[in-house]
Parts: structure tokens; sequence; C-alpha cells
């Protein structure tokens, strides 16, 4: 196959799984906001994790709040459990790579906080961990996944929110994983009136 046909090919795969999933996901997706809106209105903050390309979408998203989208607004609390190498290395090293973010959220969380974890295959054991202890704390969970959810799914229970992107294909998760990071950003810079600095 020539360069140029594998490159349109990506494109139409990535452009016909965001039409298919559209109706679907984008309630899930304002479900989300809403609560995300609600959360950081009452001064609580996001605590955001995942693994690989999923812990660059953690620090991208946290980036989008603290810093800002594409409105003027004062910066919002959110936290990339993924940027601390010290502590990252540390936890790993004393108790086991299942801790790295379960333990930052037992520091950080508090009741009314949001974590908002990130695993396009729904099997990750370290989000797994961190979701059990936020619900200890009982903080909002908003999963963004994708496949058919994995066992995030199961562990959820019926107030968290779940975002779950059907496909197979890591590549195109992550594609509309983004996409759903930046709509998130979008409904929460046209809330911004709740937000000035």
């Amino acid at each position: 196959m020539e360069l140029l046909q594998r490159v349109q090919q990506n494109f139409t795969a990535s452009i016909e799984l965001k039409t298919q999933i559209f109706s679907t996901l984008t309630p899930a997706i304002v479900s989300a906001a809403k609560v995300i809106i609600e959360s950081l209105k009452q001064q609580h903050k996001l605590l955001i994790c995942g693994n690989g390309g999923s812990a660059e979408q953690s620090q991208h998203f946290s980036s989008e709040l603290i810093n800002r989208f594409e409105a003027e607004r004062r910066a919002l609390p959110a936290i990339a459990l993924t940027a601390d190498s010290s502590i990252l290395t540390s936890i790993a090293n004393d108790y086991a790579f299942e801790n790295v973010f379960a333990r930052q959220i037992e520091a950080l969380g508090q009741q009314g906080d949001i974590l908002f974890a990130i695993s396009t295959s729904g099997n990750s054991a370290n989000i797994i961990k961190a979701i059990e202890i936020a619900q200890q704390k009982n903080m909002h969970i908003i999963s963004l996944t994708g496949r058919n959810g994995g066992k995030i799914r199961s562990q959820l229970l019926e107030s968290d929110k779940e975002i779950c992107v059907a496909s197979n294909s890591t590549a195109r998760i992550q594609e509309v994983h983004l996409l759903v990071i930046h709509c998130l950003c979008d409904l929460i810079d046209n809330h911004s009136s709740n937000f000035q600095r």
C-alpha cells in the first residue's frame, strides 16, 4: 500500500469512528461536564490520571484548566497525578506500581473533588485502585475509557460518570479521548462566568 493511501485510511477510520459514536457519546460528555462545572463552582479540584498516552492526556487536560483553553477565566484547580517522577517512582519502588495514583489520591483527594481516570483498555490496575480509594473518600469519579469499559465499568457506582469510546483500536480511542477533553474544556469555558478572575 502506498504511503498516501495509508494516511488516508487512518483519516477515514478516525472520521468513521467519530461519526458512529457521536450520538451515544455526546450525552455522556455533557453529563460529565455538568459534574465538573458544579464541582469547580464549589471550589473543588480535579485529580487526573492515566498511563502512557493517557498520562500525556492527563497533563494536557490539567494544563488547559490551570492555564486556559480558549476563554479568559481564572485558573481552575487540576492536578495531573502523572507528572511528578519522584512521587511516582518512590511509590512504585516502596509499594507497587498499582499504588502510584491511589497513594496520591489518599494524600490530596477530598470529598467533592473529582477523579478523572483515563484508560484506553479500562483494565489498568493502578486506575482501578485509584477509583477504589477515591470512592472511599466520597469523590466524584469520571472514567474515560475505550473498548467495552473493561473492569473499570463494573467498579463504577451509579453516581459515577462513564465516557467509553467503543473501539478496539488504541490509536482511534486516544484520538477521540483528546476530542472529549477538548469538548469538556469548551463546555467549561462556556460557563466561564462562574470562573471570573
